[in-house]
């Protein structure tokens, strides 16, 4: 003989019941309003996000160029170099701008190169060497993971804040479960716990 299972009430906090209590309900409308505000809080933070990454790699873009430079002292010197993730190393370049002013900086070259040597090198607006700008392809994905992140930090604080509601809702019903158990108690005089 199998045991029998009580059927499952669906939206039980939802109906009229003797047994309802006010917190319950609020319960179930702190619920629904933190999924709701989660969603869409997630959905707008992503797209905001997704747009301000985009944004500034587009106009990072479009204030750099790329300028020819030529290598100062040899890569390979130790006193000129600084070993990167990439295999590339720093080494002292220079170039000329557009208005004419010579300008020296440092940037990643292939190590083992000579002095003299032409590298390509990307400035700024203001005539610093910046990293390559990204492609488009980058861009985007940069993007996605921007609005991914910020969707799913602005979906967990709400919902965190929900979970932190309805611990101090289970505490309160169980101090009134508590106190209540204490009334029925006591006119009899003994005690069942």
């Amino acid at each position: 003989m199998a045991a029998s299972r009580c059927p499952r009430v669906r939206l039980w906090r939802w109906r009229r019941s003797p047994l309802r209590r006010r917190s319950d309900l609020v319960e179930a409308w702190v619920v629904l309003c933190a999924w709701l505000f989660a969603l869409v809080g997630a959905l707008f933070a992503g797209l905001a996000a997704a747009d301000a990454v985009s944004h500034s790699a587009e106009e990072q873009r479009v204030g750099s160029r790329k300028v020819t430079a030529v290598l100062v002292k040899d890569a390979e010197d130790p006193g000129a170099s600084r070993v990167t993730t990439d295999h590339l190393v720093w080494a002292a370049v220079r170039w000329t701008d557009p208005d004419g002013a010579v300008r020296t900086d440092e940037a990643r070259v292939p190590p083992k190169m000579h002095a003299g040597s032409k590298v390509d090198v990307w400035t700024d607006r203001h005539g610093a060497v910046v990293n390559e700008p990204l492609s488009g392809a980058e861009i985007l994905l940069h993007s996605i993971a921007g609005g991914v992140l910020a969707a799913g930090g602005a979906g967990g604080v709400v919902l965190g804040c929900a979970w932190a509601v309805r611990l101090g809702l289970e505490r309160r019903r169980m101090d009134q479960w508590a106190a209540e158990w204490e009334r029925m108690d006591t006119p009899w005089g003994w005690k069942t716990g």
